[in-house]
């Protein structure tokens, strides 16, 4: 190949019956490797990729010599991080106004690289448009940063900002959605 590549590998599961665990398997490769690509198209970088193999679950993707944005956060100043934050928004409003839900989205799933914001692993990704769903989608990120970047009480509020310039709907509906799911408790 000439390249540095990453595969993303999905186990079998001896617990499953063989033929349901094989279609599991190549169903949820196949949305993964969808959901990357269209990310891609509308502006969200991601990895390039450059083989799906469906019948054995395997990603074959470009490798980002980049650093997670868990383990920079904290290192950068106030302004870069701000600036960084928007941009998580920005790229999340982005998904989202084109219904895809990441469905992990931590700072552990971003990659910056030559002040490029990368996503990666959509492995638990879908598509709706379904309100509650992109509000549980910016949730997890909130808890990420309570949990990982507890010191910068800000940055949830930052990537909200981006979120509200670029969303291409009714921002504050899904931003008060995840309000109500703080006070439901659903998460607590």
């Amino acid at each position: 190949m000439g390249r540095i590549v990453v595969q993303k590998r999905r186990v079998k599961k001896a617990y499953r019956i063989a033929e349901i665990d094989a279609q599991l398997i190549s169903a949820r490769t196949r949305e993964e490797a969808k959901l990357m690509t269209e990310s891609r198209t509308i502006g969200v970088s991601v990895p390039l990729i450059y083989d799906v193999d469906l019948l054995n679950g395997i990603i074959t993707m470009e490798y980002l010599a980049g650093d997670r944005v868990k383990d920079i956060l904290n290192e950068l100043d106030e302004q870069q991080r701000e600036q960084i934050c928007h941009r998580i928004g920005e790229s999340i409003a982005r998904l989202h106004s084109h219904d895809i839900i990441h469905g992990d989205i931590t700072t552990s799933n971003m990659i910056l690289l030559y002040d490029r914001l990368y996503f990666i692993d959509f492995g638990l990704g879908c598509k709706t448009i379904d309100c509650e769903t992109k509000a549980v989608d910016l949730h997890v990120l909130m808890e990420a940063f309570e949990s990982t970047h507890s010191r910068f009480s800000s940055c949830f509020d930052d990537v909200l900002v981006g979120y509200k310039r670029q969303y291409r709907g009714d921002p504050i509906m899904v931003i008060d959605t995840i309000d109500d799911i703080v006070h439901r408790g659903r998460y607590r």
